[in-house]
């Protein structure tokens, strides 16, 4: 996957994440996009406990091999949390691609009660496994971007 295609895939995430906020969901969103490049499946945050990146690999792993998702890549607008990363790596997606880091995200969340992040990368979560899963992000480009669904979202 080029940089131009990983771009234009988190701008995919990102229009789901507006989606979800829109239903007043919290404003994360991604896709998972095949070895030929086609988006698969797309999933918004549903709630404190089910987050998109979750939703989706699970989904996933239901519904393709894991030879084949192995293949695949799973994009996200957000750096993915130890639950997320986690179930990314037993449901076998081969490849992350994220947008910005959790580290950005908590300087607009604070403390709020619905996203208490955790100081804990996706690299050292994916690093402690026995599986090299491939990692690329954040986009520094797009991290405005990406962002501004946030910026409003948790002043609430």
């Amino acid at each position: 996957m080029t940089r131009d295609q990983m771009l234009a895939h988190l701008r995919s995430a990102d229009a789901v994440a507006r989606e979800a906020a829109a239903h007043g969901h919290h404003p994360f969103g991604a896709v998972l996009v095949g070895p030929d490049d086609r988006v698969l499946m797309r999933q918004g945050n549903l709630d404190t406990v089910r987050h998109a990146e979750t939703e989706l690999a699970r989904r996933a792993a239901e519904a393709y091999e894991p030879e084949f998702l192995w293949q695949c890549t799973l994009v996200t607008t957000g750096e993915p949390c130890a639950m997320c990363t986690g179930t990314l790596y037993w449901a076998n997606i081969g490849r992350l691609v994220y947008g910005f880091e959790e580290t950005r995200l908590l300087v607009l969340t604070g403390d709020h009660p619905e996203n208490p992040t955790m100081s804990l990368a996706s690299r050292v979560v994916l690093g402690s496994g026995q599986k090299k899963v491939e990692v690329h992000g954040p986009f520094p480009e797009i991290k405005d971007e990406l962002l501004s669904a946030h910026r409003d979202f948790w002043k609430r």
